[in-house]
């Protein structure tokens, strides 16, 4: 391990970082970790990008990471097998179907009305709706204009956190998941064909 390889010029606002994410519960934005260790955003960027580093080259098994707009530490990819294992004992509580089809209509269409979730999906999504925003995925980001101004749905922050995101630009392209104009026909062909046996 080169465990002498990393001499930040300012080791104990390094140090200071480190101990603060340790014990904070949802990414920390730079602006704020500024203001925590006394010293200049972009010094706490330049240190974090550091120490994020220096994790990598020593093969740890976490990485300090840039989510949702703040810093955190994470479990390292490479690790996966070993978190999922865990995760499959009983700690970690799974979202249905229903609810992770709903959650990425709201990430993909936001904002949206619990009506328009409900005619996306097809089905009525309010028991779906209240789980998530019970576990703090999705929230009311506004109200429409129209009749009764129903509340407009959008994701979190603890949603970019649970998908490691940093931003919703990074969500993956929907194209990549939806079958073409041709697919789709020979799909629907396909169906129609079944449904006829």
């Amino acid at each position: 391990m080169k465990t002498d390889s990393f001499r930040p010029s300012r080791a104990v606002e390094a140090r200071a970082i480190e101990a603060v994410l340790m014990v904070a519960t949802e990414p920390l934005a730079t602006q704020f970790l500024a203001g925590i260790v006394e010293t200049t955003p972009e010094e706490v960027e330049r240190i974090c990008i550091e120490i994020s580093g220096w994790y990598e080259s020593n093969q740890t098994g976490f990485q300090l990471v840039k989510v949702a707009g703040g810093w955190r530490f994470a479990s390292h990819p490479d690790m996966y097998m070993f978190v999922e294992k865990f995760a499959k004992e009983g700690f970690s509580t799974r979202l249905s179907a229903a609810a992770m089809e709903t959650l990425a209509i709201v990430a993909y269409k936001q904002p949206l009305s619990r009506s328009q979730i409900a005619a996306v999906r097809g089905v009525n999504s309010d028991g779906v709706i209240r789980l998530l925003s019970q576990r703090g995925y999705i929230s009311v980001h506004g109200h429409a204009s129209g009749p009764g101004q129903p509340g407009l749905y959008g994701t979190t922050p603890a949603f970019l956190e649970k998908l490691g995101l940093n931003s919703l630009d990074d969500l993956p392209p929907l194209a990549g998941f939806v079958p073409g104009l041709e697919e789709a026909e020979v799909l629907d062909s396909q169906l129609g064909d079944s449904h006829n046996e």
